[in-house]
């Protein structure tokens, strides 16, 4: 059981570069379709983090965009993968607590299961960053 236990393990870490890049493409393409009706729909969008109690709800909007547009950029290119998270990981964050915990977390009734899943896959690229498949690879080679 040890030496398959053992095996499974070797084999596995040849998934790990393309896991993260996978990881690295839904989030951009995430984020994109966040990013965009943000872009699309600037005040309705301040008016309605006003209405939920969102501090300076137009620069608010703005740097929510901002960093959602970056992070497409960014993990499609694996560039300064831990960074982009730190921004993310707030955004999710006030997500899921000012708009989606009160909802219980069901996908059904707008819960925090979906921002929950980006949590986690966020904290993945933040702990084990971009990947052999990145630009940090590349860039900062043994920092990565």
């Amino acid at each position: 059981m040890k030496n398959i236990y053992h095996l499974l393990s070797t084999f596995s870490l040849n998934f790990q570069s393309a896991t993260l890049l996978l990881i690295r493409l839904v989030l951009a393409y995430g984020f994109y379709e966040t990013a965009v009706p943000k872009w699309q729909n600037i005040e309705p969008t301040a008016q309605w983090f006003a209405s939920i109690g969102i501090p300076f709800p137009v620069l608010s909007i703005y740097l929510v965009a901002i960093f959602e547009t970056l992070a497409v950029l960014l993990f499609v290119l694996g560039l300064f993968t831990r960074a982009i998270c730190v921004p993310l990981i707030v955004i999710i964050l006030v997500a899921i607590f000012g708009v989606h915990f009160e909802n219980g977390y069901s996908l059904a009734n707008n819960g925090f299961e979906v921002p929950l899943y980006y949590l986690c896959m966020i904290f993945v690229l933040f702990s084990f960053g971009g990947g052999n498949i990145s630009l940090d690879k590349i860039i900062f080679k043994n920092d990565q």
